[in-house]
């Protein structure tokens, strides 16, 4: 069977290199992106996002020099499941929001700023994707700095909410925050980067209360709201995402049922 090739490394800012994972797929885009960090190309570096547990991909990872570090966004299989043979490699502890992600080194914490590699990188809880979900400032990254968003945003199309882990209350607060750091790069672990995180931010909140205002056209339509009986998730999925691909209409089910319980404060039925 052949392998496929690792996508070459891109340098994309001045501390960062991305080298996407031959993941691609309905859900993951091009593939899950992979970054090493470093304030200069002969200092040790920092990984975050392992990816998939692809050799290729790992191996291409360790081949980039010495790395102190390993982070991670969230805890998706795309992002983790490349842990542990990274880890192997490099021998690099691995801190992430959950314990059960780190490695010879202790959660992260919100807030905290990591210096290591050369650089200056901040802790940034974003939950609402997933509860665990964090962002990575690098504040001295170019002009403006650069975040790395995981899957909280995306370089391409929308992200979902892993429902009932990640809620809409949550990611509406975390788009906020995001907001706050505008004139930032994007680094998203999905699909390419974009020059201002601000912009894609504030496409995001208009696009999550647009599907809010077709779920309530939805639940009137179902006379749920009026009736009192409770539409299913299903049945309002079919009405707003009605021409959903089928391989993401899982994912469509999540956010809707993410929604039904924002507006509602239920869960809704399957």
């Amino acid at each position: 069977m052949i392998q496929p090739t690792p996508a070459p490394p891109l340098h994309v800012t001045d501390a960062a290199v991305l080298i996407t994972a031959p993941n691609p797929g309905p859900m993951t885009l091009d593939g899950t992106n992979s970054y090493i960090l470093r304030a200069a190309r002969d200092a040790a570096a920092v990984v975050v996002d392992p990816g998939p547990a692809d050799e290729g991909h790992l191996q291409a990872l360790a081949g980039q020099g010495a790395v102190e570090l390993i982070l991670i966004t969230h805890r998706h299989g795309d992002h983790t499941e490349g842990i542990d043979r990274l880890h192997e490699l490099t021998g690099a502890p691995v801190r992430a929001a959950l314990a059960e992600h780190c490695r010879a080194a202790e959660p992260l914490v919100d807030g905290e700023v990591i210096t290591v590699a050369g650089l200056a990188i901040q802790v940034v809880a974003t939950p609402g994707h997933t509860s665990d979900s964090l962002c990575f400032l690098l504040p001295d990254d170019g002009h403006h700095g650069s975040v790395l968003t995981g899957d909280t945003v995306l370089g391409r199309g929308t992200t979902i909410l892993d429902f009932p882990d990640g809620t809409l209350g949550d990611y509406l607060a975390s788009l906020d925050v995001l907001s706050g750091f505008g004139h930032a790069v994007l680094l998203p672990a999905h699909g390419p980067a974009h020059p201002h995180l601000g912009t894609v931010v504030e496409q995001y909140a208009e696009h999550r209360l647009q599907r809010l205002d077709q779920v309530r056209e939805a639940l009137a339509r179902l006379g749920g709201a009026a009736a009192g009986a409770r539409p299913s998730i299903g049945e309002v999925t079919d009405l707003v995402y009605a021409d959903v691909d089928p391989a993401v209409r899982g994912a469509a089910e999540r956010s809707v049922a993410a929604q039904m319980h924002y507006l509602l404060g239920v869960s809704g039925a399957a």
